[in-house]
């Protein structure tokens, strides 16, 4: 038998899962330690190799990490100082940004404040042309004034993002080669290796993003590498990627940028193998956990994968009021609705709930753990869809009369009851959701209305059916490992890289010996970075795409591939496939317009690990095994309470019901029905 472990930790709860071979898995969570993050992957990772009664050691086949801490450092800004070296006369890049304003007609519109302020960004009297031609190269002397200054300042790492070298790296490359001899212990993140493409803002925000997390995440990596081998963890551990896929710790650790959606990329992953396990199409997968819900529209049993994405938006979660990051991710919404999410009575006497959250500390009131705010896990609790005395399976017991104490002071300024309060959190929490749901599916043209619901996540069972409700679905599966699905994601996921070389230049002037070059230079890069991950070079495969547009526009669009365009050099099939895409997002296509295209990509993968789970739903019908009173909508209902592990399947149960598991719970509103399959997922559906 062999073992393989994934630990998941997110903003609240740190979620661990062991799976041996032969489908037998072990699941548990324990509340984040953002203080010290090696203790809390290790107190995970004991409570499930205590169940299976196993040593590290033992665990033979892949150990899997999945962590927002790279979202915690930039959100919280509690990175190192950084400084960011720049071509003179471009050193206010991060304050302009690209000049877009995300609302029009709003003259307060707020943007995140820069990871590096003006006092800590140099500019350097070099410069190279569009055309990759250098015109003046770097001066060392210039260079260690700065390094000096920057020894006075304490800069701990250092972007450098030159202007257009994507097209050639040679002053950056010597920039760094100066630091290494003159201040070997700062870190130096490299536009040119980061993020290699032409647009100056959204490639100095990649840069810089990456810089500032470094000196977090590559001393946390390597320490985690180094106490795994004096455990007897023979092989590396492997990092899930915002874009869906794994990578070593060596390479993963140098580009804290590419974990950003670390987690939420799980579990997306994971919902589009399910949806094609249950023969559904089309799909939304919901993700609620103790600090954010996350929502991604799977079609055909796949995430769609972007090209860049936002950190930190600042104005109702609108695109363009946060940090642009140029590195591929799964596209999802992810919104601060969780179950540490805090409620409050705004000026306006309007209830609002998040984003704000308690997180693991202090948590939601009834945590007892120091937290006075009323939280939606309070919420739930107050409305009896919760047990205190059996939460975690008893092993973290709520205080109710906190969750109460705490209400009570929402309940006061709003003059209502605290029950009325805490259904005012449960479905204000709720409606969020959905709206951000539709937003995310109306903006890339999905008709959401009916598409059922994958409910994951730790309070994602909770709140799912209402959130259905809003969607207008008629269907919600609570899939095995509900609460721990995002970790179990990463143990079914591939070995995937994602990179992309930049280079401008119009369809009938490709200058193939350059795309050569960019491609056979990606390719390297790739199969000695999945080489690294433990796999074989045989197991390798690729995929080819070009980011392309119409001359004279600003954005452009990813058009996959069939195959290596250098084997045809095909023009005509690149027009073809470039004008088939932009019809099919933009309803027509310009026949007479020229062809550019802006950058090349190449994703490096591999195969989905078959690590199929064993779940057997109990040979005779459950019953209930005791009944709770939950309030809903100002009206009370005694609602059965059931254990899903003594659920059979072909079993079938009208709610309101209360399904209860060790790490969730999975709350069926009234007029819906839910029956047990025989892979013992259960399948709420509304008559």
């Amino acid at each position: 038998m062999r073992y393989a472990l994934a630990i998941d930790i997110g903003g609240t709860f740190t979620d661990s899962v062991l799976h041996r071979s032969d489908g037998v898995t072990w699941t548990d969570k324990t509340l984040s330690t953002h203080d010290d993050l090696l203790r809390g992957f290790f107190t995970a990772a004991n409570l499930v190799l205590n169940r299976a009664n196993i040593e590290m050691a033992h665990v033979d086949d892949v150990i899997v990490h999945a962590t927002t801490i790279v979202t915690n450092v930039l959100i919280e800004r509690k990175g190192f100082s950084t400084g960011l070296i720049t071509t003179e006369g471009f050193k206010d890049v991060l304050y302009i940004r690209d000049e877009h304003r995300y609302d029009m007609f709003d003259p307060q519109i707020e943007y995140p404040e820069p990871l590096i302020s003006r006092s800590l960004t140099f500019g350097v009297n070099e410069r190279t042309f569009a055309d990759g031609t250098i015109g003046k190269g770097i001066d060392p002397s210039e260079v260690e004034r700065i390094i000096e200054e920057i020894k006075e300042k304490s800069v701990v790492s250092v972007a450098v993002c030159l202007l257009n070298s994507y097209a050639n790296p040679q002053n950056e490359k010597q920039l760094k080669e100066i630091f290494k001899k003159s201040l070997p212990d700062v870190y130096v993140t490299l536009s040119s290796d980061i993020s290699p493409e032409m647009r100056e803002y959204r490639r100095t925000t990649t840069t810089v993003v990456n810089a500032y997390a470094m000196p977090i995440t590559k001393p946390y990596l390597e320490s985690l590498v180094k106490e795994l081998k004096l455990l007897g963890v023979s092989q590396e551990p492997l990092i899930m990627l915002s874009n869906g896929g794994l990578i070593g710790a060596s390479i993963a650790a140098s580009s804290p940028v590419r974990m950003i959606e670390s987690g939420p990329a799980a579990g997306a992953l994971v919902s589009g193998i399910l949806a094609k396990k249950y023969e559904i199409e089309n799909i939304i997968s919901f993700d609620m956990g103790g600090t954010t819900a996350k929502a991604c529209i799977i079609q055909g049993g796949e995430p769609l994968v972007i090209g860049d994405f936002e950190v930190d938006r600042r104005y109702q979660f609108k695109p363009g009021s946060g940090m642009t990051v140029t590195v591929p991710s799964i596209d999802m919404i992810e919104i601060g609705a969780g179950g540490g999410s805090i409620a409050r009575v705004d000026p306006l006497g309007l209830l609002k709930v998040g984003p704000d959250s308690a997180g693991s500390a202090p948590g939601p009131a009834c945590y007892d753990r120091g937290g006075t705010a009323a939280c939606v896990t309070d919420a739930d609790v107050v409305l009896g869809i919760l047990d205190p005395a059996n939460f975690l399976g008893g092993d973290m017991r709520l205080d109710k009369e906190k969750s109460v104490k705490a209400i009570q002071a929402l309940a006061d300024v709003l003059s209502v009851s605290v029950k009325d309060s805490a259904w005012g959190i449960f479905s204000v929490v709720g409606e969020s959701m959905a709206a951000a749901a539709r937003a995310h599916a109306t903006d890339r043209g999905i008709a959401y209305r009916g598409l059922p619901l994958l409910a994951f996540g730790g309070a994602g069972p909770v709140h799912a059916c209402y959130v259905a409700e809003r969607l207008e679905s008629r269907m919600v599966i609570y899939p095995p490992l509900a609460s721990v699905l995002s970790a179990y994601g990463t143990l079914v996921t591939p070995v995937r890289l994602d990179l992309v070389r930049g280079g401008l230049s119009q369809l009938e002037q490709i200058d193939w010996d350059k795309v050569d070059s960019s491609l056979s230079s990606m390719l390297k890069e790739g199969k000695n970075a999945v080489k690294q991950a433990g796999i074989s070079e045989s197991n390798i495969r690729f995929a080819f795409a070009a980011d392309m547009r119409y001359r004279g526009q600003q954005d452009d669009i990813t058009v996959s591939l069939n195959e290596d365009p250098r084997e045809q050099k095909d023009v005509f099939a690149l027009r073809q496939r470039f004008d088939k895409v932009y019809e099919t997002i933009f309803g027509s296509c310009l026949s007479d317009m020229h062809v550019e295209i802006t950058c090349w990509r190449i994703t490096v993968l591999t195969g989905n690990a078959a690590r199929a789970t064993s779940f057997r739903p109990s040979e005779s019908p459950g019953q209930a095994k005791s009944h709770r009173k939950v309030f809903l909508a100002g009206e009370e209902f005694a609602v059965p309470i059931y254990s899903r592990v003594e659920l059979a399947s072909g079993q079938k149960i009208q709610g309101p019901v209360i399904i209860e598991e060790r790490e969730t719970t999975c709350f069926v509103l009234p007029a819906w029905e839910v029956s047990v399959q025989r892979d013992g997922a259960l399948i709420a559906e509304q008559f």
